[in-house]
């Protein structure tokens, strides 16, 4: 088991070494840089830029340099924690990031949280109650969920919320606590407006997971290991634990690394509509204005996210099926 837990460790390296190569390729893809497009827009509106700070800011941030030059002092940076420079707010990308970072990291943990939490009951008894009244209806509730947009879903849920519960919409706090330090009154803060995009963004997610484990757990049921075990008499219960869904699991798992990219997307567009103050609406913003350390940033954090979901979720398949070779040099 170390032996697979060291292998898995050192995949993560390269494997982040490329996804840094790609995000840095497709910000620096869009013709110009952010410089070039402040020009523009002071030219747009009949002014004139400096150009001797304009020529200053281009060498001291390696914005004249070859694209390896500038891919090279990017890492350099990032490495030593260093997140670089945002052009659009003319401050240090950790202290434009500020809190943002957490947040989306928390929305996307919950979410993801929410999502298992909710399906794995749900997917089991569709398959154990079959053609019921109860799968009928969980199974129109999935059709709901992965229909429904989540950005009309989410001005629904906040006209909901703020006329029948009192949740004041936009945000994930209220706006006494926007640059507070964190307290009690916070948290709790916190957990009264999160739940809204958790919701939102979970919904798609939780109708996908339904319907796999669902499947999952009926192809198991009809095996000829079940028909025998049911022959001699075994509970239905004890027989469903010990064999069919665990061996359903290891699909369930293993979607935990590829749940987050959804649920990372997802919430930018939710973000956008809620006005929460996560990543998503920045992202977009830097995006577009070719901001490209603070878009760069915010792209790692999220691809690293996704590694690690994917690293757990391997960690706990390799401790659920024994049937999983965990020596890269097995033999059958």
């Amino acid at each position: 088991m170390i032996r697979y837990l060291a292998h898995r460790v050192l995949m993560m390296v390269p494997t982040l070494l490329v996804i840094s190569v790609l995000v840095f390729a497709v910000i620096q893809m869009p013709p110009g840089d952010y410089l070039e497009t402040y020009i523009a827009e002071l030219q747009a509106q009949g002014e004139s830029a400096d150009s001797e700070k304009i020529a200053f800011l281009r060498e001291q941030y390696g914005l004249d340099l070859p694209f390896h030059q500038q891919y090279a002092n990017w890492m350099f940076g990032l490495l030593q924690g260093d997140l670089g420079f945002s052009f659009e707010h003319e401050l240090p990308v950790s202290e434009v990031v500020g809190d943002r970072i957490w947040l989306s990291i928390v929305l996307a943990l919950t979410t993801t949280l929410f999502v298992y939490i909710v399906s794995f009951p749900i997917g089991v008894y569709s398959a154990v109650k079959q053609y019921s009244i109860g799968d009928y209806s969980f199974t129109l509730l999935g059709y709901l969920g992965l229909s429904v947009p989540n950005f009309l879903f989410g001005l629904v849920l906040m006209y909901s919320a703020n006329v029948y519960f009192g949740t004041s919409i936009g945000g994930l706090m209220d706006s006494e606590y926007v640059d507070a330090p964190l307290s009690w009154g916070k948290f709790l803060s916190v957990l009264e407006h999160i739940w809204i995009p958790v919701v939102i963004i979970g919904t798609s997610g939780t109708a996908g997971m339904i319907r796999r484990l669902r499947a999952n757990v009926l192809d198991e049921l009809q095996r000829q290991y079940v028909l025998t075990a049911r022959a001699k008499g075994v509970p239905p219960f004890k027989l469903l634990a010990k064999y069919p869904l665990r061996l359903s699991l290891n699909p369930f798992i293993a979607d935990i690394g590829m749940i987050l990219p959804e649920m990372i997307s997802g919430a930018v567009l939710v973000s956008v509509v809620l006005d929460l103050p996560t990543t998503g609406p920045m992202l977009v913003k830097a995006l577009q204005s070719q901001d490209m350390f603070l878009a760069g940033s915010f792209l790692m954090v999220e691809a690293t996210l996704v590694v690690i979901g994917v690293f757990l979720s391997d960690l706990a398949l390799a401790a659920l099926d024994p049937r999983i070779r965990l020596g890269a040099g097995a033999t059958k």
